[in-house]
This record gives structure tokens, C-alpha cells and sequence, in this order.
């Protein structure tokens, strides 16, 4: 055996591993924690199957002809519920308390660079909001549901534009949110503006039960995103091009802030 055959290489791994590697621990971070999972899955998921079985919600008549079933209805409306819960939520406040604890300032010092811990987290992000859209799809399917636009490639292709604008949206929002305030103000103001947006935010109620408000409430990411979806799934319309406007325009705007005033520390 040759001398320097177990000779370390020094030098940090390639960006894409490091990337990978930090992307699969987030996930796994996200997933292991019980607040977030009944955040991010529990309480969509019960949402959705309580307002499908109740009769509570009165369901707006669809331009398919025929009022339609609630759950036809609140399916778009909890997939938006499942991002904003994920993307804004459930960031903030993980985001919030690495912050305070000093995580991202020792992150930002190590070999990964900070834009690419920011794609990590975005990338598990998305990983975690496929595995709710497959649950929620499954769980709407069993209720009946009977989703329109998702038929087609280019129904596919709207939802799949309307959920990854909506991701940047509230991901930006959710970065903005954690970089600027202190962990315990986050962890507050994230879950009151869960709510709200749960409530006013046509994701349950339909905006057309606030009156003259419903038309503000309109230009919200999550009522852009769930009147988006619902236009392609519900009513089997095509891409949505008013509700992806707002939704850009806010993805711009959050991330944007959000690069410009995030603090590592």
C-alpha cells in the first residue's frame, strides 16, 4: 500500500451536493417536528374532509353548470391552504427560531453559500407541498371530488404554474417575516396571519360573502391562489392570467424585500 492513499482531500464538496445533502436535512427537520406537521398536513386535511361532510359551506354555482359539490369547492381551496401553511408558516417561524438560536449565522459561515441555503430550504419547501398535494388529492378523490382542468396538459400545467408562484409568493413573505422580526414575534404574527388568511382569504368562505370587501380581499396571494386553482379545477377554465399576475407581483415583491432586509443574525 502506497503512502497518501488515505490522504484527505481538503476542500468543500461540489455546490449541487452540498445543496442535495442540506435539502434532505431540511425535509427531514420539517417533517420530524409535530407542530409543523399538524400545521402542514393535520389540519388541511381535517379541514377539508369536516366542510366536505358538513353542511356548512354554500358552494358557489359552477360556470360548468350546477352548484356542485362542497368538496369540489374546497379542494383548490385547501391545496392553497397546504402552501401558505408550508411555504409561509411554517418557514417563518422554523426560520425565525434558527435565526435566534445562531443556526444561520454558523450556516452562512460554513463552506455552503447563503444563496444555497436559501434554495435548500425552498427546494424542501417544495418537496414537503408535493407530498400534501398527493395526500389532499387523495383524500378529495375519495370525497367525491372531480377535478376539471386537471384532465387536460394544459390544466396540469396552470395548476402546476399557480402552486409554484404561489410558493415564491409566500416564501418570500414567510423569509421577509423571519429576517426581520424577533423568533417569538413570528411565531405570532405567522399563525395570526394563518388565520386570517383562512378566514378571509376565499379558501373555505367564498369572498363574494364579504361584500364590497371581497373585491380587496381579491388582490390577497392566498384568495390568487385559491381562486386560481379553483378556476382551472372547479370550472375547467384555462390558465388564470389575473390571479398569476397578483401572485407574481407578490413573489417579486416578497422576495425581493426579503433579500434586501433578511438578517442572518
Amino acid at each position: 500500500m502506497s503512502t497518501g492513499t488515505y490522504t484527505p482531500k481538503p476542500g468543500a464538496a461540489p455546490v449541487g451536493r452540498m445543496i442535495a445533502a442540506q435539502t434532505a436535512l431540511e425535509t427531514r427537520m420539517l417533517l420530524r417536528n409535530g407542530e409543523q406537521l399538524l400545521l402542514t398536513v393535520i389540519i388541511p386535511s381535517l379541514l377539508l374532509v369536516l366542510f366536505s361532510t358538513v353542511d356548512i359551506v354554500t358552494v358557489p354555482v359552477s360556470t360548468t353548470g350546477g352548484a356542485g359539490e362542497a368538496v369540489d369547492f374546497l379542494a383548490p381551496g385547501v391545496l392553497a391552504l397546504a402552501v401558505l401553511s408550508t411555504a409561509f408558516t411554517g418557514q417563518a417561524i422554523a426560520t425565525g427560531f434558527e435565526r435566534r438560536y445562531g443556526v444561520l449565522k454558523r450556516l452562512g459561515a460554513s463552506p455552503l453559500p447563503r444563496w444555497a441555503l436559501m434554495t435548500a430550504k425552498t427546494l424542501s419547501v417544495l418537496v414537503t407541498e408535493v407530498l400534501q398535494v398527493v395526500l389532499l388529492t387523495a383524500i378529495a378523490l375519495a370525497l367525491g371530488w372531480s377535478p376539471h382542468g386537471a384532465t387536460t396538459f394544459t390544466g396540469a400545467l396552470s395548476v402546476l404554474l399557480l402552486l409554484v408562484l404561489g410558493t415564491a409568493a409566500f416564501s418570500g413573505l414567510g423569509l421577509l417575516m423571519a429576517g426581520t422580526l424577533k423568533a417569538e414575534a413570528t411565531l405570532a404574527a405567522a399563525n395570526l396571519v394563518f388565520l386570517l388568511l383562512l378566514v378571509g382569504g376565499g379558501v373555505i368562505v367564498p369572498l363574494e360573502k364579504f361584500g364590497a370587501a371581497g373585491d380587496v380581499l381579491a388582490l390577497l396571494p392566498i384568495s390568487a391562489l385559491s381562486d386560481g386553482l379553483r378556476d382551472v379545477l372547479q370550472n375547467g377554465a384555462s390558465m388564470p392570467w389575473g390571479d398569476a399576475l397578483i401572485l407574481a407581483v407578490w413573489a417579486v415583491l416578497g422576495l425581493g424585500a426579503a433579500a434586501r432586509f433578511f438578517r442572518w443574525e
